[in-house]
C-alpha cells in the first residue's frame, strides 16, 4: 500500500451529498478484472447520459478540474453497500483523497485499506471549500496527514481521521503491519505466558 503524507493537488468540487457505493460504481460494471482498471466507471450514470454522451454540467466533466487526484463532497460520501470496487474506481481515476462531512464506514475502512484518504470536516467547512474551489482560478488544495490540515488559498480547516487509520496511512501499512509493530511485546507476552503456564500453548510436533 503506498503510503499518504501529503498531497497537494487540483480539487474538485463534487458537491454531493449521499454519494453511495452504485453510484460510485453501478453495480454492472463489476464484473471485469480488477487488472482491467475501474477508473473509466466512476460515477459513469452522472458523468455520462443514457447514450453514453458526456454530461457536460458535471464537476468531474469540466476541464477546470482536469487531473483532480481530491474530491469535496457533501454528507455521508460513500454509504450503501461495502463494495471495495468503489474505492478502486476512485483510485484507478486518480483520486488520493476525499474531503467530506461524514463517510460510510466500510467505505473509509476501504478506502484507507487502498492508501485513499477520507478526512472529515464540518458541514460549513466543506461548504467553505466547495465555494473555494468554483470561483478559484486555480483550484488547488494541499493536505498534510501529519499535521491533519487541509490549505487552500486563505482557508486553513482541521480534519480528523480515526487515529489508527492515520497511522496505517502514513506509514503504508495494512492490518497485518499494524498488528506486527508490536511484535516485540508479543513474544515477551508468550514467552511469559509459555513460563508461568506452559499447558495453555499447543505441544510442538
Amino acid at each position: 500500500m503506498e503510503r499518504f503524507t501529503q498531497l497537494e493537488a487540483v480539487a474538485c468540487p463534487l458537491g454531493l451529498a449521499n454519494v453511495d457505493t452504485d453510484q460510485l460504481i453501478p453495480a454492472r460494471f463489476m464484473k471485469r478484472s480488477r487488472a482491467d482498471g475501474y477508473g473509466a466507471f466512476l460515477l459513469h450514470d452522472l458523468r455520462f447520459d443514457q447514450n453514453g454522451q458526456v454530461q457536460v454540467a458535471f464537476p468531474l466533466n469540466n476541464p477546470r478540474y482536469a487531473g483532480a487526484s481530491i474530491l469535496v463532497a457533501r454528507r455521508n460520501f460513500g454509504t450503501g453497500s461495502s463494495r471495495e470496487a468503489a474505492v478502486y474506481a476512485l483510485w484507478d481515476y486518480g483520486i488520493r483523497c476525499v474531503i467530506a462531512p461524514g463517510f460510510g464506514d466500510i467505505f473509509a475502512s476501504n478506502a484507507v485499506k487502498n492508501g485513499l484518504l477520507p478526512a472529515t470536516v464540518t458541514e460549513a467547512e466543506a461548504e467553505s471549500l466547495l465555494q473555494l474551489l468554483e470561483g478559484s482560478k486555480v483550484p488547488i488544495i494541499r493536505v498534510d496527514l501529519e499535521t491533519k490540515k487541509i490549505m487552500a488559498s486563505e482557508l486553513s480547516i482541521d480534519f480528523t481521521i480515526d487515529p489508527a487509520r492515520q497511522v496505517q496511512l502514513l506509514n503504508g501499512w495494512d492490518d497485518i503491519d499494524m498488528t506486527m509493530r508490536h511484535r516485540a511485546d508479543i513474544i515477551r507476552f508468550k514467552a511469559d505466558l509459555l513460563a508461568r503456564a506452559p499447558w495453555t500453548l499447543p505441544r510442538a510436533g
